[in-house]
């Protein structure tokens, strides 16, 4: 057994597609129209294009928004990324203009830093030593 897909709940989806493509790296891997302004719409990382893809599901449901709004007050990162250099990575997306709760932060063996993904949620970033 092996993650197929997971998702993140976005506010709006071409918005959402414009950050995670134009700012995040990842590409876009399904857009297909569900009726209305509905879209099965997934990105995946550029290095495994055959791998796990996240899809930027609409936050429509009644339960998202408290969900989410508990989640943001507590700092709670919805989802975590992986990176090679977390410090290199903080520095290329806060060039981006990207808003970062967390600075980088060495944890044990790990570093992490977590940002606002413009879209509802908080992401969070790792680096494991080599």
């Amino acid at each position: 057994m092996k993650i197929h897909l997971t998702s993140v709940f976005v506010n709006d989806q071409a918005d959402a597609l414009d950050f995670y493509t134009e700012i995040l790296g990842f590409v876009k891997k399904h857009d297909v129209p569900l009726g209305g302004e509905a879209r099965w719409l997934t990105v995946v990382s550029p290095d495994v294009p055959g791998g796990t893809e996240l899809l930027l599901e609409p936050a429509g449901h009644p339960a998202v928004k408290p969900y989410r709004d508990a989640l943001v007050k507590d700092g709670i990162p919805l989802a975590q990324f992986a990176v090679d250099d977390v410090k290199a990575e903080y520095e290329r997306l806060s060039g981006l203009g990207v808003r970062f709760t967390q600075e980088p932060l060495e944890a044990g063996p790990v570093t992490t830093a977590v940002f606002d993904d413009t879209c509802g949620n908080l992401i969070q970033i790792v680096a494991q030593p080599r």
